[in-house]
């Protein structure tokens, strides 16, 4: 496989985009392609289906296909039944795989965690997978009256108080929740916060909240941020919003972060869902979120920090999943420090991951040659990341947040990208944007956006 970018510190890197695009092309010119569907299936029975070709005879090549495409199909849509449809010797490897002794055992635990429901693995045909049947769920775009918008990341979370659409108070503050195993720590956070850009407003008329995790009804199911509570006290941290909405008394929704980047993008353009988005924040982790031609949103899971993007045997594993070459180590602060060693910059080993990125802007503000090659390579990386999404999501907008695109690295990055996309999918290069927006924005948008998520029915 023969890279047109090769990224100057990770010259092994094998994109997913590249690498399944071969390996199609391959299969169909053999003339020995059969069909291979997967189908995933969510909360109230909703289905995603993907379909696509392999070799009949299953070999080797053909299994490692299979199993990275359920592995980001299931991070990017979600699902507690997978039908894998097809030859019957990729459906038990996957389902060997997919199993609470298997390879994918941290997947098969968070998707039971997510969605309530064991975890299965259907082996069937291609004919037998489940029709799609795709939730439509229109958010977000409510800007009269005066709201609180908050968002909450790993190393600090934003909120802003808003007026009419228009942010009259933004405040951005540290802290560790990764690290707390109280919940309470987690709740006092965001309950003063609230009170501090109440302060600024006449009266609240409803809160929207963007998070890391998999959010479902107001209850957090899922999340890194609350990584250190004890089971026995995760109900109770993931009722936080819940405790909050009824102390506050007005409309209150809180989204994936993800969801709530698309929402931004959309609402950048001043035109919800006008050419479909796909919204990609760049923090202490990688979120992401979609919002379709129609401004829906389809109830996926979008946590791509999990989905693999490089197929290199030697990338390096995330910690939380164990598993290699996934989104949060291309697109995030993660990213950064992962870089660090190849770029011969030497930091504290106690440093962390916000400071050691501050410390890359400032050699970038100095003229260290190092860093914009931390940059470059995040670039070539967004380049064939954004091809290997659009397989799977499709956009024409696509909205870059968070610290790592701040100051001018972050010009580099999305030049990069532009790059990558230009010369080696020009197809793609003339329908996608990149939008970036400014540097306020870029920092305190999510925080805005999500103050729009609730709907209230008073006329102001």
């Amino acid at each position: 496989m023969n890279l047109k970018w090769v990224p100057p510190l990770d010259p092994g890197f094998a994109p997913a985009a590249l690498w399944n695009r071969h390996y199609v092309a391959a299969v169909k010119k053999s003339g020995r392609a059969v069909p291979l569907v997967i189908g995933l299936e969510r909360e109230n029975k909703l289905i995603s289906r993907y379909e696509t070709v392999v070799k009949a005879d299953a070999d080797a090549e053909t299994l490692f296909y299979a199993e990275r495409l359920v592995k980001f199909l299931l991070w990017a849509w979600g699902g507690w039944k997978v039908y894998v449809g097809g030859p019957a010797k990729i459906g038990e490897a996957i389902r060997k795989a997919y199993s609470p002794r298997g390879a994918r055992k941290f997947d098969c635990e968070m998707m039971t965690t997510a969605y309530g429901k064991k975890f299965q693995v259907v082996v069937t045909t291609a004919a037998k997978v489940p029709a799609a049947k795709e939730a439509q769920i229109s958010a977000g775009g409510h800007l009269k009256g005066n709201r609180i918008g908050f968002d909450l990341g790993a190393s600090d979370y934003k909120v802003s108080a808003v007026k009419d659409g228009e942010a009259i108070f933004t405040e951005e503050m540290p802290w560790d929740p990764k690290a707390q195993p109280n919940p309470e720590y987690h709740y006092h956070h965001v309950a003063s916060a609230l009170h501090r850009a109440a302060a600024h407003l006449p009266r609240v008329d409803a809160i929207g909240g963007s998070s890391a995790g998999i959010i479902v009804d107001n209850e957090i199911r899922v999340a890194s941020l609350l990584r250190a509570v004890p089971k026995k006290l995760y109900p109770v941290a993931a009722k936080i919003f819940k405790r909050l909405q009824k102390k506050w008394n007005v409309p209150f929704v809180v989204m994936n972060d993800g969801d709530v980047t698309a929402l931004a993008g959309a609402l950048s353009l001043g035109s919800l869902g006008s050419k479909g988005m796909l919204g990609l924040a760049m923090g202490s982790s990688e979120a992401a979120g979609f919002m379709d031609k129609r401004g829906r949103i389809l109830g996926w899971l979008n946590e791509l920090a999990f989905a693999p993007v490089d197929y290199s045997p030697r990338a390096v594993a995330d910690e939380w999943a164990g598993d290699i070459g996934t989104g949060v180590n291309y697109f995030s602060q993660q990213a950064v420090n992962k870089l660090l060693p190849a770029a011969g910059i030497e930091l504290p080993k106690e440093m962390g991951l916000p400071e050691r990125l501050k410390e890359v802007q400032a050699l970038m503000a100095q003229g260290d040659a190092r860093a914009p090659k931390i940059y470059e390579t995040i670039g070539i990386y967004l380049g064939y990341g954004l091809a290997h999404y659009a397989d799977f999501y499709d956009f024409r907008q696509v909205l870059i947040l968070g610290r790592v695109t701040t100051g001018k690295g972050g010009d580099i990055v999305i030049e990069k990208a532009q790059e990558v996309l230009k010369t080696e999918f020009p197809e793609l290069a003339a329908k996608i944007e990149l939008r970036v927006p400014d540097e306020k924005s870029r920092r305190v948008g999510q925080a805005v956006a999500a103050a729009s998520l609730p709907a209230v029915k008073n006329n102001f």
